[in-house]
């Protein structure tokens, strides 16, 4: 009769269990949603691509875009070349110089797609890792890396003393003072990053 009783209160208990309901399931995680300045004037591809670079060298798509924007003229294209005949190819004007210290070439480079450039550019921007910390850096890692963690008041070239130079970069002379400054140089890309801001350039996905 003990053994009938606890059987019974055995399958109550089962009983029960069985009637309880299961915890409900934890909400899905939705995707983070990402925004890129530029990101409509791209591939999908290159998108995915630039994030990776941009991570690798521990700085903003955004700033890397904007800069991208800016040396390509708004084209984004590999084979773009520099309109001053300098030789300069690609998404972050490649020289020619710093085509062979890279292992290519400007031929090679323009001849490339726009996804496989951007290897080349994460190779040229690495000696810089760690440093980028702001829209200029990454500008100046192109322009004139000295320029890397200075103030915005510090003079890249001037009339003077560097003319050579200053004629070739005499349009970012904004105040037209014979000095270009680091400020008057990324104000050039500034504006850049805030045009690819636009509804009609900027890309929102995950």
């Amino acid at each position: 009769m003990n053994t009938l009783w606890k059987l019974r209160q055995g399958l109550g208990a089962l009983f029960l269990r069985l009637k309880k309901p299961s915890p409900a399931p934890e909400p899905a995680l939705r995707p983070t949603l990402r925004r890129l300045v530029w990101g409509r004037k791209v591939s999908l591809a290159f998108r995915e691509r630039l994030f990776e670079v941009a991570e690798e060298l521990m700085v903003e798509p955004d700033h890397l875009m904007a800069c991208i924007a800016f040396e390509s003229a708004e084209s984004f294209r590999p084979d773009i070349r520099n309109a001053a005949g300098s030789g300069a190819v690609g998404l972050i004007q490649f020289m020619p110089t710093t085509a062979r210290a890279l292992g290519t070439t400007s031929a090679e480079l323009a001849a490339m797609s726009a996804e496989r450039q951007l290897d080349y550019v994460l190779a040229y921007f690495m000696p810089y890792r760690g440093r980028l910390n702001s829209l200029g850096d990454v500008y100046m890692a192109i322009l004139w890396p000295a320029g890397i963690g200075k103030a915005n008041d510090w003079v890249l070239w001037d009339r003077d003393t560097k003319p050579a130079a200053y004629r070739q970069n005499s349009g970012l002379d904004l105040d037209r003072d014979g000095r270009v400054t680091k400020g008057e140089a990324v104000a050039m890309v500034e504006a850049k990053l805030k045009r690819g801001r636009l509804p009609a350039f900027i890309w929102e996905g995950v």
